[in-house]
């Protein structure tokens, strides 16, 4: 009898733990909702310079006060904006991501405000044999001729120059493609930068003195090349085989006045007189 009250205790200490757990849990979870809020994200794929649809964005939860910043927690904020970058299934909608309101779609609300895009015709070895791809970054080089002070051209092949003119110029499009998330390469016959007003101008000249070519570089490379361009001479590495001017001739001296010495005549060495007895004569010798 006593162990049966006991085991009648046991079982009703546990259903009040229970019920006590299951109270906390509740009011946990209650309070835990409090915390959770809504942000959109993409439904599915936007390539860049895609407007946004209805079908495009949802809301889903997310944390309260762990938001990126910029999000969006209505949906009539996102529909009809057109997409700066790609987005990816998933992602959060960011206005950094988005083309100013009343933008329209294309390559146009890709471009940076203060900057232009320039298309140039390339073939399979300018065009880095189709490697140049949407978001990459080039440098633009040119073939021509070098000239002379005067203004002449010298030599079509002594005087050829090969010079990077712009560096670090964005790829926006390849022919008519600007999705980014392709990286297979893509043999086309245009390539359209993203340049300033200043490196536009330079981009036209150049492409009509000389020939182009892209040179694909580093992404995250910001160093600059600061190269003089090659030449045959240098290409070859020819050494010059001018003789330096020659030293100038020293000024020539007058011959040093030589004085010749005024001869003098020769004092007489002093004489030695004897007197000679001969007999009764007498005679003064001198010598």
């Amino acid at each position: 009898m006593g162990g049966g009250k006991r085991g009648l205790t046991m079982l009703a200490v546990a259903l009040i733990a229970g019920l006590l757990a299951a109270l906390s849990a509740a009011r946990w979870l209650g309070s835990q909702s409090g915390n959770v809020g809504r942000i959109a994200v993409a439904a599915q794929d936007v390539e860049i310079g895609a407007r946004i649809g209805a079908d495009a964005v949802k809301l889903v939860e997310w944390p309260k006060g762990s938001e990126p910043p910029g999000a969006f927690d209505d949906l009539a904020k996102v529909q009809g904006r057109v997409a700066r970058t790609a987005l990816t299934r998933g992602e959060p909608v960011l206005e950094a991501k988005l083309a100013p309101v009343g933008t329209k779609g294309g390559l146009s609300a890709v471009v940076v405000e203060g900057k232009r895009a320039m298309t140039v015709r390339v073939n399979d070895v300018i065009g880095v044999a189709g490697f140049a791809l949407p978001g990459n970054y080039v440098d633009i080089m040119v073939n021509t001729q070098n000239k002379d002070k005067a203004g002449s051209q010298v030599s079509e092949q002594d005087k050829a120059i090969s010079k990077i003119v712009l560096e670090r110029i964005l790829v926006l499009a390849v022919a008519q493609e600007a999705n980014r998330d392709e990286t297979k390469p893509k043999v086309v016959n245009a390539v359209t930068l993203e340049v300033t007003p200043e490196q536009a101008e330079m981009l036209d000249l150049a492409r009509s003195v000389g020939t182009l070519s892209l040179v694909l570089r580093n992404q995250v490379d910001p160093q600059p090349g600061g190269t003089g361009g090659a030449t045959k001479d240098s290409l070859l590495q020819v050494v010059s085989t001018v003789e330096p001017p020659a030293a100038p001739a020293p000024r020539a001296q007058q011959p040093a006045v030589r004085h010749r010495p005024v001869a003098t005549a020769a004092a007489a060495p002093a004489r030695h007189c004897v007197e000679v007895i001969r007999g009764t004569t007498r005679t003064n010798e001198c010598f």
